[in-house]
């Protein structure tokens, strides 16, 4: 009988661990060494200035999108130039699991994703606003709320 305890264990345990392997993308996961350079990186911009439809690589003045695509770039990844064909890349995250580096969608006038913005841990953003520059904000402000349309995790 001990024996066969010991086999059921042994197989829920493996079981288990195959279960946390395979994952979710919908999951939360902890910061990865990877996404707390991301974050830090683009932290280093803070305060840089907006400019709509910013050049590619520029680090004189950033676009929401430009600015996305130049962070992951320096991570290795590429991405594409615009918020809406980057809201195309990776997995779909649901908003509960967001964790550090998920990118975040938003929708801004009357047209569908206008705004993509790099999930910084804590209910925060960092974006290129075309208000501040590139700061960090609250992901919960009433603006953000309702404006928010899906995640996506690429690292």
């Amino acid at each position: 009988m001990l024996k066969l305890k010991a086999a059921a264990i042994g197989i829920l345990a493996t079981v288990g661990w195959f279960g946390l392997a395979a994952g979710h993308s919908g999951q939360a996961s902890a910061a990865t060494a990877e996404s707390l350079e991301l974050v830090s990186l683009g932290k280093q911009y803070i305060g840089t200035p907006y400019v709509f439809g910013a050049t590619a690589g520029s680090t004189t003045a950033f676009d929401c999108s430009s600015f996305t695509q130049y962070i992951y770039g320096k991570q290795g990844i590429w991405l594409p130039r615009t918020a809406a064909a980057q809201a195309n890349k990776g997995k779909k995250v649901a908003k509960s699991y967001l964790s550090m580096g998920d990118l975040v969608f938003f929708k801004t006038g009357s047209k569908g994703i206008g705004h993509v913005a790099i999930y910084a841990g804590d209910g925060k953003i960092l974006q290129a606003s075309s208000s501040q520059g590139v700061t960090v904000s609250s992901m919960n402000s009433a603006y953000w709320t309702k404006n928010y349309v899906t995640a996506r995790r690429i690292l």
